[in-house]
């Protein structure tokens, strides 16, 4: 290994950028999934450091996931995740892409159908109106990551009929091809076990823990025009949110 070459007079500690060296080489596949990582004398030799530098690097990767200990063997590399965060709306690969991840769709089914109580109540539509069903399995650099069940209202669904459903989200074709501006959408996530269909498309065993999302998407105007269930394998994929905390005086106020 050629030794790498870290810049002394940088505002970031040197085990910040070990980390980001690191890392960089994670994702970009130079340390491929379950490889071992080099050991700390290698690192420390590689990068010109101390011991308790390179341990700081290692230990912040181990924190992000990104890297894993076998005592008395060594650290290896995990499986990274990819990760969407929900602090705004987007369609699967319009996010993924951003990232440089490689989004391709194999489209299960497309068909027209009469909708149960449950999705027309989600889609504010009479029970029974024809909508369209879409199954998809989104792959990730060519892995299984998500089934994704979409319905939408018939008039839509015909206009999603004629696009190319493998690479595009439904959200930009929404939006680009039919002229619908989205507004907002109502999430819901939760854990389930895969049955067998799940199992199948996401290629798990059956009974693994998934990610659950259930999200109505509106346009601009309120209305509910896109529902559906995301399947996410646990393994491979995590939703991401910030949470601040806003104070008021109000709130700090005591009732009299």
């Amino acid at each position: 290994m050629s030794r790498t070459n870290l810049v002394a007079l940088s505002p970031q500690p040197l085990y910040v950028q070990i980390k980001d060296t690191l890392r960089e080489r994670i994702l970009n596949g130079t340390y491929a999934p379950h490889s071992q990582m080099p050991s700390e004398h290698e690192l420390c030799a590689l990068f010109g450091v101390s011991r308790i530098t390179v341990r700081q690097a290692l230990g912040d990767l181990q924190k992000e996931g990104l890297v894993f200990r076998l005592h008395g063997k060594g650290t290896f590399v995990s499986k990274p995740k990819a990760f969407q965060n929900v602090t705004s709306l987007q369609g699967f690969a319009e996010a993924m892409s951003s990232m440089g991840y490689e989004i391709v769709n194999q489209l299960r089914s497309f068909r027209i159908i009469k909708a149960d109580r449950h999705i027309a109540q989600r889609l504010n539509l009479a029970e029974g109106a024809p909508v369209a069903e879409i199954h998809r399995v989104r792959m990730l650099n060519r892995e299984p990551v998500s089934l994704e069940l979409t319905w939408v209202p018939e008039a839509l669904g015909k206009r999603l009929a004629n696009a190319d459903l493998a690479t595009r989200d439904i959200f930009l074709i929404l939006e680009n091809d039919c002229g619908v501006p989205l507004g907002h959408a109502d999430v819901s996530i939760d854990a389930i076990l895969a049955d067998d269909d799940i199992a199948r498309a996401l290629r798990v065993e059956d009974g693994s823990p998934v990610l659950r999302i259930e999200r109505l998407t509106h346009d601009a105007s309120g209305n509910p025009i896109d529902y559906e269930y995301l399947y996410f394998r646990g393994d491979a994929f995590q939703y991401r949110l910030r949470v601040d905390r806003q104070k008021t005086r109000a709130r700090g106020r005591k009732t009299q």
